[in-house]
């Protein structure tokens, strides 16, 4: 056999193991980047409402300015994002659309971009954007976008359990979607997970969170037959909590249709004898 029919098969080899080796580095580094990518839910934990952000006009802000006493909701993105961070800004406002609650009357929505990067003039346009296809009064001191230093995003993210990780190759961030939904405090209260969020969820998260102070007697209603699962970030039906609520209901009208025809049969006696007596006189 000559060396070059050797040298062919090696050299094939030689490339297939390049390859491969290539693709299982390949596979093993978007392994990697997945396990720093998620969302850890960190329910009743306090936000650190002493960071230092710089607000759409430029001022300098603490992240406590906006706790006021209203819920706040919470939405981290990157505001030149090519896709991922616009579809969750996008689901969020068609979801604040749907919802008969008012961006700065009833709750606060603070976006915060995760990129040290960007300045407040991309902060300052979002807000433009979005506030306009919002379309309600008073929102624009309601809704608030804001950039920051790499220390108080990393503080921030590390709080609410938000990892991201900055690719090298594509200039891009690979993070996971979601919308916090926090207490007047800044306690975590709700996780909201992707780039829909039901409306009724959302609902039920603020009233939640602002302990009943916002919303009305039937949300609270509505809180006690159901339930937020954090696995995933939604409301599902208490069915034990609905049976207890139609059994309290059942006991109430049943009372009152027996108090109803007690009083009635109670008339009808006193009409009897008033007839009675008419008749002996």
């Amino acid at each position: 056999m000559g060396a070059e029919s050797v040298t062919i098969p090696f050299l094939l080899a030689s490339i297939f193991y390049l390859q491969s080796s290539s693709f299982v580095t390949a596979q093993q580094n978007a392994t990697d980047t997945l396990k720093n990518i998620g969302i850890e839910q960190r329910l009743n934990e306090q936000v650190p409402l002493d960071l230092a952000f710089c607000d759409e006009s430029g001022k300098m802000i603490r992240l406590g300015d906006y706790y006021d006493g209203k819920p706040v909701m919470l939405a981290l993105v990157y505001y030149e994002c090519p896709m991922l961070c616009n579809e969750v800004l996008n689901g969020l406002l068609r979801s604040l659309r749907a919802l008969q609650f008012d961006v700065g009357k009833e709750f606060t929505v603070v976006t915060v971009s995760f990129d040290p990067r960007e300045t407040s003039t991309l902060a300052a346009t979002k807000k433009q954007q979005y506030l306009k296809q919002y379309g309600r009064a008073g929102a624009e001191n309601g809704w608030h976008f804001l950039t920051g230093d790499e220390e108080s995003i990393r503080a921030l993210t590390q709080a609410v359990g938000f990892r991201y990780v900055y690719d090298e190759k594509s200039g891009q961030f690979a993070h996971a979607a979601a919308i916090i939904v926090t207490t007047p405090q800044g306690k975590l209260s709700r996780y909201f997970y992707g780039i829909e969020y039901p409306p009724k969820d959302l609902r039920l998260g603020l009233v939640e969170a602002s302990e009943g102070k916002i919303g009305a007697l039937s949300d609270r209603v509505l809180l006690f037959c159901y339930r937020y699962d954090p696995t995933t970030g939604k409301y599902g039906f208490a069915i034990m909590n609905a049976i207890r609520v139609g059994g309290a209901l059942t006991v109430l009208c049943l009372g009152t249709f027996i108090v109803v025809m007690i009083r009635r049969g109670r008339k009808a006696e006193r009409g009897t004898e008033n007839g009675g007596l008419r008749m002996e006189n």
